[in-house]
């Protein structure tokens, strides 16, 4: 049996979203597999207030930002406590880790090695410094899709043996299809109506504004759309409502620490992206809960979404285009039902949470490996 990890996870968003999450999630599951794992987060991140709820241990540092007192925070806090992996998670704390591990380097003292995960499809400046960090300051690299990790093989250079694709996974004891009826009664929602829905961090990639602007051109005016999530959006688009006049159409459930009920809801889930995507956390786990699911072609979608077979795939930025998909959705229960069950298939067995834990694992193990070469 392999000796148990000693992991820290780094964090400099102060954000709350399918990245925070996945770190936490990561973090519980690989505590669950006997191994020591802690997360190091930024002063004001909401990762920090979430850890407790995920029985995972985590500890403000002055990591928000590229300055020297986070590298000098860092360099202290793997000196007091020996690390084996650092899975680095932002552009900020990765910068960080690295300038500290170089510090230790330097001065012939134990470092860890150095994992970073890339969980968005925003582009990296291919300059010499960008290139030392991917290519000499980190061991192995991850990313959350396969299209971001050709995208960075073609950016920068980096080796294929050295960067692996790990989508996030789905704990599908928990994403299961469900009592739409039930659902509603619970949430009060109600039971006669159509009720899209989408979940995500308000932001404007996600794509909420064509979304609302899609809500006008449905042809029954009896049809709601429930927004699940919060973020910096979330004023601009009350706003947008009602300037559209979809008050009483629009339900704004704030965040959710349990979305199961708000899927279950559904009649069909949206998420009309147009950028930054990896494959996308919540768009799976409404796939893991047979919904039909009406979505993009951003980042790494595609590789759970086949347009007519696991899901319905619409232009980016076009809300007529929207609009027409879920009516399609909609006004067919018979394709709907297909999509919905088609995806449950397609994504259960490929996209577990333990499938997840198992490979991240792997990619550790390796990194050590790597690093000692």
């Amino acid at each position: 049996m392999s000796a148990p990890l000693s992991i820290v996870h780094t964090e400099a968003s102060s954000g709350w979203g399918g990245q925070e999450i996945r770190v936490l999630t990561e973090a519980q599951g690989f505590i669950a597999r006997g191994h020591r794992v802690s997360v190091f987060a930024a002063p004001g991140a909401r990762i920090l207030q979430e850890a407790p709820r995920f029985g995972v241990s985590a500890v403000e540092l002055p990591i928000g930002a590229k300055q020297p007192r986070g590298v000098a925070a860092l360099v202290g806090a793997f000196r007091t406590t020996p690390v084996d992996i650092v899975n680095a998670h932002s552009s900020t704390d990765t910068w960080l880790v690295a300038l500290a591990c170089r510090w230790l380097r330097m001065r012939n003292r134990p470092r860890p090695v150095l994992v970073r995960t890339r969980h968005v499809s925003v582009s990296v400046p291919n300059n010499r410094t960008t290139r030392w960090l991917y290519r000499k300051a980190t061991t192995r690299v991850v990313t959350t899709g396969e299209a971001l990790r050709e995208r960075l093989i073609h950016e920068i250079g980096i080796d294929p043996r050295r960067i692996d694709s790990v989508p996030t996974g789905i704990d599908g004891t928990r994403f299961v299809p469900g009592d739409r009826d039930a659902a509603r009664r619970t949430l009060d929602l109600p039971i006669s109506r159509p009720l899209l829905g989408i979940v995500a961090t308000l932001r404007s990639w996600k794509g909420h504004r064509y979304l609302l602007d899609a809500m006008t051109h449905l042809r029954d005016p009896r049809t709601l759309l429930a927004i699940v999530g919060d973020g910096p959006q979330r004023q601009a688009l009350e706003a947008q409502v009602d300037a559209l006049r979809l008050t009483g159409r629009v339900i704004f459930a704030g965040q959710q620490n349990d979305v199961v009920p708000w899927l279950h809801a559904l009649d069909a889930f949206v998420l009309p992206s147009y950028a930054h995507e990896g494959v996308p956390q919540a768009l799976m786990q409404a796939m893991f809960t047979g919904l039909p699911c009406v979505t993009t072609d951003a980042g790494a979608i595609p590789e759970i979404a086949q347009h007519g077979v696991t899901a319905h795939v619409v232009a980016k930025e076009d809300s007529q285009a929207l609009a027409r998909g879920l009516e399609q959705v909609l006004g067919n229960a018979s394709y709907a039902e297909q999509l919905g069950r088609n995806a449950r298939a397609f994504v259960t067995p490929r996209y577990s949470l333990e499938a997840m834990l198992a490979r991240m694992e792997a990619i550790f193990r390796q990194a050590l490996i790597d690093a000692h070469r």
